[in-house]
């Protein structure tokens, strides 16, 4: 018999290429959202559409009847109680995955690892709240939340990627860097351009949530990333072979973005300390990790049919312009 997987969410990112994956392995796919955003499976007869809110437990239930899935995968759990909910109604399920993240570590370690790297503590005002400062805390205790029914008995395991690139990324995180290399010939990239803050592309995400629910064992949390991490200067130059341009790295310490107004910190996917999971327990699980080389092959090669150019994060070429007068000079 066919197995049958629900995802809660399934349209935008990762939700999007965890039902590609899933359809890809043979399942049949059911997908639970509000049906606010275009679905991109519509006229894909192995996919179910249940339209109902995540939030609203009748929602779930209905889903379960609907689809009665063998696998739960929960990409749209925002506040520990969506997985509280989520365990109660699916606890029978064969196996629950909650799309957890890097971010539910508190301690800055190299690298950090599940079940060692203490995670964030959450209050009771964080655990309701919806804004970004308490994103890590809220997957944190969804972690927990996801720890307690294990112990109850339900098959229930998170998955904690770092930031995540690919195709269909609407944070055009990456975008924006896509687009400087594509469209200049020198970029400026803070610091030595040694920074690393480690990153997983989506499809290896999307296919970690499906071997999690197949092999994982209940109780655990998995990190999700490429198994060869880049540093931002190195990112910069595999966006470059991909896209079949030449750019130069032009690397700016503190006091040669201030010439421009510029900081550190102004320039997305900079971070001072390095952020690196380790990966292992997922591997020894049979998870494989995309080739970042042919990862960025697709990743640009999606953005150029793509309207989005990262913009939201551009610290402005004028102000970049600047600082390179002045690298000129020194």
């Amino acid at each position: 018999m066919t197995d049958t997987a629900l995802v809660i969410g399934g349209t935008r990112f990762i939700g999007r290429h965890t039902v590609a994956d899933l359809l890809a392995n043979g399942y049949e796919v059911g997908m639970l959202n509000r049906g606010t955003r275009e679905n991109p499976f519509a006229d894909d007869d192995r996919v179910t559409h249940v339209e109902g809110d995540r939030k609203d437990d009748q929602a779930l239930r209905t889903a379960k009847l609907s689809v009665e899935p063998d696998v739960v995968i929960d990409c749209v759990a925002y506040q520990p109680a969506d997985v509280e909910a989520a365990t109660d109604v699916f606890a029978d399920a064969d196996g629950y995955v909650y799309v957890s993240s890097g971010d539910s570590y508190a301690a800055e370690e190299v690298p950090k690892r599940e079940g060692e790297t203490p995670l964030r503590a959450c209050t009771p005002e964080q655990a309701a709240d919806d804004g970004s400062e308490t994103y890590g805390n809220r997957k944190a205790e969804g972690d927990r939340a996801v720890f307690a029914a294990a112990e109850e008995g339900v098959n229930a395991m998170a998955v904690r990627p770092c930031i995540v690139y690919g195709p269909y990324d609407y944070t055009e995180r990456l975008d924006y860097w896509i687009d400087r290399v594509c469209a200049h010939d020198r970029v400026v990239v803070p610091g030595d351009g040694q920074n690393l803050w480690h990153r997983a592309y989506v499809e290896d995400v999307a296919s970690a949530l499906r071997i999690v629910a197949e092999r994982g064992e209940a109780g655990r949390a998995y990190n999700v990333g490429d198994r060869r991490a880049l540093t931002l200067e190195e990112t910069l130059e595999t966006i470059a072979d991909a896209a079949g341009v030449d750019c130069e790295v032009v690397t700016a310490s503190a006091d040669a973005l201030a010439a421009g107004g510029l900081e550190p910190d102004d320039f997305v996917l900079y971070r001072e300390y390095p952020h690196l999971l380790d990966t292992c327990a997922l591997a020894d699980l049979g998870w494989e990790s995309t080739p970042v080389e042919e990862a960025m092959a697709r990743t640009v090669a999606e953005h150029r049919d793509a309207d989005r150019d990262g913009s939201e994060w551009d610290p402005g070429r004028e102000a970049e312009e600047r600082v390179l007068g002045v690298k000129e000079t020194l």
